[in-house]
């Protein structure tokens, strides 16, 4: 890499799972938050950034380019451009890497990137019939008019098509983020059993590591009342609560269920990042610089395979081996992916194929997801990859460590992998 883009800081809201504490917000007022909360951390200058870059999924439509409404809300100058940006559950990378991209075309020194996502606040949705039907409506002028398009309204015109639903669901294979876990939990051969336990162990090291969480978590006030942790985590979650669960989506013979997937989350991620000559200039503190990172397709149907694809790619143009990182994440989407991911990164054919010599190499369990992932955390997706790039530079710094490997699939077919390193 020319230039080193370094993350001065960061701040994250609680993560809360959708339709409770944080459901009142709307994405703009969640990112407000954690922009605020970053500046009064670190006292910096808002007239020294160049631009401020959000990912988002859910698009608010009543604050269209996200990333600028949180910005002017947030007290930024007006002349500071934003731009909201959307890769799917890879979107705070995308603003942490888009912000690199920037920097190495001149484009800027100094950003604030970062993700956000209200779940619990996006729409249900009319049919294009019963749309229609409204439009008609509205250009009705006399009473018999306005009478005939009302009487033209059916009772199935105001069943609610489910904003949450479509967006999970792939338009391109057809199935939903669930299905896609489901293929690769029969392909891999990845029993109920082995699911819930991955899912048992992210509650207990989330559980574990709410002190340390709680450094990077600013506190919220929605209605008087102070929301300062993640509520998805339980800490006396059992392998018997979970497999009491029902499988969500294939009720016969499926093994996915709601215990052993990501929450739905609301939340919002804020860093500083800037050049590392500007770091020096300013008198800023790295906690660490990007080091590499990559992006890559896969097939749709086997989305949660996408970590193996990026993480491949970046290898295979940083040189940078799985045995190098001191700890890893890969995004807990469904505990059948990260495990069929896992597999797949054991396998010599698949490294091959990806043009390495070898397999990419197997992760102890000892360095992945140390402090619990989406399974406990929750996963606002437009937000989860800049909480990852947050969590994973404080434990580096909390074990002295160098790199950091953080990966995660897409919905879509797609896998993003971004290492980050330290002193």
């Amino acid at each position: 890499m020319n230039e080193r883009l370094v993350v001065v800081d960061g701040v994250r809201t609680p993560f809360c799972k959708m339709g409770t504490s944080l459901a009142s917000m709307g994405a703009d007022e969640l990112g407000r938050v954690a922009v605020n909360a970053l500046l009064a951390r670190t006292g910096f200058d808002p007239v020294l950034i160049d631009e401020v870059i959000f990912g988002c999924v859910a698009q608010p439509v009543d604050a269209t380019n996200v990333s600028r409404v949180i910005a002017l809300r947030a007290g930024i100058p007006q002349s500071v451009p934003a731009v909201t940006v959307h890769r799917n559950c890879a979107s705070g990378f995308e603003s942490f890497t888009q912000a690199y991209e920037k920097l190495v075309a001149g484009r800027g020194s100094v950003f604030i990137v970062g993700g956000v996502e209200s779940m619990s606040q996006v729409p249900l949705l009319f049919k294009p019939s019963a749309a229609s039907k409204f439009s008609h409506l509205t250009r009705a002028k006399s009473p018999f008019q306005k009478l005939a398009a009302l009487a033209a309204f059916r009772p199935g015109d105001f069943a609610p098509r489910v904003g949450l639903n479509l967006g999970l669901t792939d338009p391109v294979c057809g199935l939903n983020m669930g299905q896609t876990a489901e293929v690769l939990a029969r392909e891999f051969a990845i029993s109920r059993e082995a699911q819930d336990a991955f899912a048992l162990e992210s509650h207990k090291r989330a559980a574990a590591a709410r002190e340390k969480l709680a450094a990077e978590i600013c506190p919220v006030y929605e209605r008087g009342k102070a929301v300062t942790q993640d509520n998805g985590v339980r800490e006396n979650q059992t392998a018997e609560a979970l497999a009491a669960l029902h499988p969500v989506f294939d009720r016969k013979f499926g093994t996915v269920t709601a215990g052993n997937s990501a929450q739905i989350t609301d939340g919002a991620v804020a860093l500083l990042v800037m050049s590392e000559k500007k770091a020096a200039e300013l008198g800023c503190a790295p906690l660490g610089w990007l080091s590499a990172y990559a992006y890559a397709g896969c097939d749709p149907k086997r989305m949660g395979l996408g970590p193996a694809f990026a993480v491949a790619k970046a290898q295979r143009a940083s040189g940078l081996s799985l045995e190098q990182a001191d700890i890893v994440e890969i995004n807990e989407a469904f505990a059948a992916q990260v495990i069929a991911t896992e597999a797949l990164m054991k396998s010599d054919e698949f490294g091959k194929s990806m043009g390495l010599d070898r397999a990419i190499g197997s992760i102890p369990p000892e360095k992945l997801n140390v402090n619990g992932g989406a399974i406990a955390l929750g996963h606002p997706v437009g937000a989860t990859g800049a909480r990852m790039i947050l969590s994973g530079l404080k434990e580096l710094q909390r074990r002295n460590g160098k790199r950091v490997l953080l990966t995660l699939c897409v919905g879509g077919g797609q896998g993003a992998a971004v290492w980050l390193e330290r002193q």
